[in-house]
């Protein structure tokens, strides 16, 4: 099991980093979509005028993909910023106790989101939600990387 999840980790941390990249591709084709079309001006040629439809409704989506698919794999390595100066300041008894609660809750708020966004996604889904962008896109897709 351990395994397949450290794979899976794997698989989500390599999709985020795709998703950070497809925000760097695309914004780039639009900056040298726009330097194109300002050397044309300056030479009296008629402009291009490269537009990237929704490109930034879809680098929001693909920013919150890369974030959410990080989120297990930084995890794991202990990348995440903890809070540490109260539990620093505790006893070896009560810091435990108080790491138990916080993981606790945390759980508990994680499996309440996880739900909800499921949901979310499912409705969004089942009534066919779409963006309202000039590219019409499925609300579905980017809550299921949620």
């Amino acid at each position: 099991m351990r395994s397949f999840l450290d794979g899976l980790y794997r698989l989500a941390l390599w999709l985020s980093a795709l998703c950070l990249v497809a925000i760097a591709v695309m914004v780039g084709a639009q900056l040298a979509g726009r330097i194109v079309d300002g050397a044309l001006k300056l030479a009296g040629l008629p402009v291009y005028g490269f537009v990237i439809l929704s490109l930034s409704e879809i680098a929001g989506y693909l920013l919150a993909a890369a974030s959410f698919l990080a989120l297990a794999g930084t995890l794991k390595a202990g990348a995440h910023i903890r809070v540490t100066m109260l539990l620093a300041a505790l006893p070896e008894g009560p810091r435990r106790y108080v790491e138990l609660f916080a993981f606790g809750a945390a759980a508990a708020f994680c499996a309440y989101m996880t739900w909800n966004i499921g949901r979310f996604a499912y409705v969004s889904w089942r009534f066919n939600e779409v963006s309202p962008g000039l590219i019409p896109v499925p609300l579905a897709i980017p809550q299921a990387a949620m």
